[in-house]
């Protein structure tokens, strides 16, 4: 076996099998990066997986009866000809359930029976069905947004304040002196400018 160079990655070309390399080397292999990638590219923190959404209600053919429908509404004279409307009724519960998203009756057939069973999902766990759940994620989703808002916005409210003396006072010479700053001096053209 050949020796290994140094930020040199072994492959099956040198005659080295990369699974067969102690760990040691392997760790020491895979910490050596180029120096033209920024350290903040890789992950720092821990990884947090989501908890898995519980699985979609499976319904079947026999608990349900289907019928099409002529559509209506927007999508022209073609949408009101043809019969690509599905309306669906759950025969042990009697919900019932009509779709016209497309123009597809096939489509449509997929989106009803996913309608139906978020719907008879709901009924039959509650608050922990699949739609309660990720109403809740996108919830805390919004309120840490909104937290983090708050938090940038006090931060920069707090570094416009005025610059205050020790006694309480508003200190005009410090503002001035921060604002003259910002402005710049106008260039000789010849004409003179009176100074305040």
């Amino acid at each position: 076996m050949k020796p290994i160079a140094l930020g040199h990655k072994p492959s099956c070309a040198d005659g080295i099998d990369p699974m067969q390399v102690r760990p040691a080397a392997r760790t020491l292999l895979a910490s050596l990066r180029p120096a033209t990638v920024p350290s903040r590219l890789y992950h720092q923190g821990p990884i947090l997986l989501e908890k898995a959404l519980p699985p979609r209600r499976k319904i079947t053919e026999d608990e349900i009866t289907e019928s099409f429908l002529k559509g209506s509404g927007p999508g022209g004279q073609k949408i009101n000809k043809t019969s690509s409307a599905v309306q669906l009724k759950h025969l042990p519960t009697g919900i019932v359930v009509k779709c016209q998203e497309t123009r597809s009756r096939e489509q449509n057939r997929k989106f009803a029976r996913q309608i139906l069973g978020e719907r008879l999902d709901e009924i039959e766990k509650g608050g922990e069905s699949r739609a309660a759940i990720k109403a809740e994620r996108a919830k805390s989703k919004k309120a840490s947004a909104d937290k983090k808002t708050r938090r940038k916005y006090k931060k920069l409210a707090e570094g416009k304040e005025a610059v205050v003396d020790n006694a309480g006072f508003v200190d005009a010479a410090a503002n001035k002196t921060m604002q003259s700053e910002t402005i710049e001096k106008p260039v000789a053209t010849g004409i003179e400018v009176p100074q305040p």
